[in-house]
């Protein structure tokens, strides 16, 4: 008979590769610890261990020559930034930590991912995570328990606390952009149908986070997913979106008047602009403003606070309030623009987004190039993931920038995207279904 069952062992050896990266993801459901690194950025560097040890007793080349140049370019801006800072401390960890997530954890996932089956198991983790943090939202909400918004502490924020209101929304997004990759692709009818139900289930959290930049960055995403996935899909999933929205809106009185005023909020950032957006126009004037000063190298990393006063107008506020969620009242001073190109722009300068932004639109390029060959065939869902995860990505850095706990998922999100554009299939892998149908993927599918 050709459908053997496959032993538990045999298939927990076929997951080994990729359950450190699945580590890191599901860490990120641990209450954060407080200053430094997180449980899941310590299980990054476990990883990075493990996967240099790999690659010593299998005594292959860890990246192939793009892939190396495309990951590798951040390296280059990040070093003469790294010079310019105002201390040795600040230089090296300021450099440390944009090498684990845009350089060390996604090559980490591209020489561990085997396969498509191991790029789901991943993308299935994202979206687990999401409903666990969306579900600790949707509970702070309906107990008021959550970050205090307008007064009241009912914004969602996961386990990741009132100090990093965005890590819950990015954990969420990501998770519903995976699900909408996976309900898209061509996997059996009882997997794309629960990851459905898992994306709409991902939309009432989201939508509690009050995030309006994770708001955008989901739509146009998903947007895109559906576009390339087919119009006839396009139209049934838009319509199964709108009934949805109808019903939390209307039947659960999810549309309270605070969320209806954060999405009108989205269309008056010009002629009203509430403080927050006042505040993020003049972080993002004084980035400007540093950069004019240093525009080739910027003024060093981890030095935008140091420089912010000089720069910005009396318009900036003294910081914004942090409340709830386990924590008492206090003022958090505003020590980024809350956009990453400009941050890195004020920091880097001109060498430092042209190398880092240019490691992205190659990984967006390359990825795809990727999903235009695969269209129709088998790793539709894969594609959408990896494109979808990327471009959510580059959408919300005009909103937001890194910084938190959740910050490592974005190194993981992407080693998907790097894999799916980068990863050499010229040499096959006996361990790879891709390579060698019918073996590890048929075995995770039982």
């Amino acid at each position: 008979m050709s459908h053997v069952l496959v032993p538990l062992p045999r298939r927990a050896a076929a997951l080994g590769p990729v359950l450190p990266l699945v580590a890191v993801v599901a860490l990120l459901a641990l209450p954060p610890t407080g200053d430094g690194a997180g449980p899941a950025d310590v299980m990054s560097a476990l990883a990075v261990g493990y996967c240099v040890i790999r690659l010593l007793r299998e005594r292959r080349r860890p990246l192939s020559r793009r892939a190396a140049v495309v990951l590798g370019l951040p390296v280059v801006g990040l070093a003469l930034a790294a010079m310019g800072a105002g201390s040795a401390a600040a230089g090296i960890g300021g450099m440390c930590r944009y090498l684990q997530v845009f350089v060390l954890v996604p090559a980490v996932v591209l020489v561990l991912l085997r396969g498509r089956a191991d790029f789901r198991v991943l993308a299935w983790s994202f979206v687990g995570l999401a409903l666990w943090q969306g579900a600790v939202g949707v509970h702070q909400y309906v107990t008021g328990t959550g970050a205090s918004y307008q007064g009241e502490t009912v914004r969602a924020v996961g386990t990741f606390g009132a100090q990093d209101v965005m890590g819950m929304a990015t954990a969420v997004s990501l998770g519903l952009v995976c699900a909408a990759g996976l309900a898209l692709g061509h996997a059996p009818r009882w997997q794309r149908a629960v990851a459905a139900g898992c994306a709409l289930l991902l939309v009432l959290p989201l939508a509690l986070s009050f995030s309006r930049g994770a708001w955008i960055a989901t739509a146009l995403t998903c947007s895109v997913q559906l576009a390339l996935a087919g119009l006839r899909r396009a139209l049934k999933v838009g319509a199964a979106v709108v009934a949805s929205a109808v019903v939390l809106m209307g039947g659960f009185g999810v549309g309270t008047a605070m969320l209806s005023e954060r999405i009108d909020s989205i269309t008056q950032v010009a002629d009203a602009p509430d403080q927050s957006v006042t505040d993020r126009y003049t972080l993002w004037a004084a980035a400007t403003g540093m950069w004019r000063e240093e525009p080739l190298t910027g003024v060093g990393l981890k030095n935008f606070p140091e420089y912010r006063d000089g720069h910005a107008t009396l318009a900036l506020s003294s910081g914004s309030d942090i409340e709830g969620a386990g924590e008492t009242f206090h003022r958090q001073a505003l020590l980024s623009p809350h956009n990453m190109y400009l941050l890195v722009l004020s920091e880097q300068g001109l060498v430092g987004v042209l190398t880092l932004a240019g490691s992205w639109l190659a990984l967006l390029v390359c990825a795809a190039r990727a999903l235009l060959r695969v269209r129709r065939g088998p790793g539709l869902d894969c594609g959408l993931i990896a494109c979808g995860l990327l471009l959510w990505q580059l959408t919300d850095y005009a909103y937001g920038d890194i910084g938190g706990p959740s910050t490592v998922l974005t190194g993981v999100a992407l080693g998907l995207t790097a894999w799916w554009g980068l990863a050499r299939v010229e040499r096959p892998d006996p361990a790879c279904p891709d390579e060698v149908p019918g073996r590890v993927e048929e075995a995770l599918a039982r």
